[in-house]
């Protein structure tokens, strides 16, 4: 439990749903001299041996819009959290080069590490596992609840919505530990204590199976909030007989989830092609309703994603140990599917 004293958080990522309505209100649209700057660097960027390991800040620097970023990365970093750009060329640019235009610009918003065992520096956000609850969210096709990625940021780029279905979901946390904290405080206090979280098959060969001590779902250093929650993740630990939960844990978990969704809190919007979102991943949560797709694999719904990590930002032992320096380690032979 914590020994001093839960505060509310003053700042300008606690904010409501009618706070950001439509997305014009978080939207910038990219100019013709932002295209041409990442187009200009892609083109610099690209020889034989180069690939996605090799981009970085100085590898992709983006100098002639540089005040541009630092403006938009300061937005998700230090005010609301997170910032949609739109007008990414996905059209007209190949898959490939796009990945590495959009990796490119994702470093300078934070470092890039690994979503899963495969190593995926850009992650494919595709329906490969329908409903299937084995297969990593991102993967498959049903309702997520809201949550938050192994990143400090995240990065989502549409290619193409779905059929029917798919609509993008945010809450900010923030807002949630507030209310939580006039409402219900003793609850709170069970959020700061945290959870085991089971680790779904991806940790190291010899690793547990669950983590070996409790990640806290918020948390604050030097005056820094952070927030992690999976609740997937906390609920299979149990399911399998690893840990159980308290009737006030439970109470806890159940009343957060219920103000993530509320629709005073959450904004709900579909990203269409072009559209590019950076988020904080430790103030904001997301959730995606589920999606129908097309028969047809090339007009399936896929956006592209990325993790990133701001490396200075303050964080407590819990955060970091759950997030990892390089993200989800790869493991040759494997995937993104839990087999139980």
């Amino acid at each position: 439990m914590t020994n001093w004293a839960i505060q509310k958080f003053n700042i300008p990522s606690a904010w409501k749903a009618n706070d950001y309505s439509e997305k014009d209100s978080f939207a910038v649209d990219l100019q013709p001299y932002h295209i041409d700057a990442l187009e200009e660097q892609l083109s610099r960027f690209k020889k034989p041996g180069n690939n996605h390991k090799d981009i970085n800040v100085k590898t992709f620097p983006l100098s002639g819009i540089a005040p541009d970023i630092a403006s938009w990365r300061n937005i998700v970093r230090e005010k609301r959290g997170m910032i949609m750009l739109r007008g990414f060329p996905v059209e007209r640019i190949p898959i490939e080069d796009l990945r590495l235009m959009y990796l490119g610009l994702g470093t300078h918003f934070g470092r890039p590490v690994s979503q899963s065992n495969m190593g995926d520096l850009v992650g494919d956000v595709i329906n490969i596992g329908d409903k299937d609850r084995n297969e990593r969210a991102y993967r498959n096709s049903r309702e997520l609840t809201p949550h938050t990625d192994r990143a400090d940021h995240i990065a989502m780029l549409c290619i193409r919505p779905a059929m029917a279905g798919g609509f993008s979901r945010y809450a900010s946390a923030i807002t949630i530990h507030n209310i939580m904290l006039e409402e219900r405080p003793d609850l709170l206090s069970l959020l700061y204590n945290g959870f085991y979280l089971h680790r779904f098959g991806e940790q190291p060969p010899g690793e547990p199976t669950v983590t070996t001590e409790r990640i806290p779902v918020f948390s604050v250093l030097d005056n820094v909030p952070s927030v992690i929650f999976i609740r997937g993740y906390i609920d299979l630990a149990v399911e399998e007989g690893h840990v159980t939960l308290t009737a006030p844990e439970i109470e806890a978990l159940d009343y957060f989830e219920e103000l993530s969704n509320r629709p005073d809190i959450r904004i709900d919007f579909l990203m269409e092609p072009g559209e590019l979102l950076f988020v904080n991943n430790c103030l904001i949560l997301h959730s995606r309703a589920a999606f129908e797709d097309s028969t047809n694999p090339a007009l399936r719904r896929h956006l592209l994603r990325l993790w990133l990590r701001e490396d200075n930002r303050p964080a407590s032992k819990g955060v970091l140990l759950h997030k990892g320096k390089a993200g989800i380690e790869k493991q040759d032979g494997k995937g993104t599917y839990y087999a139980r």
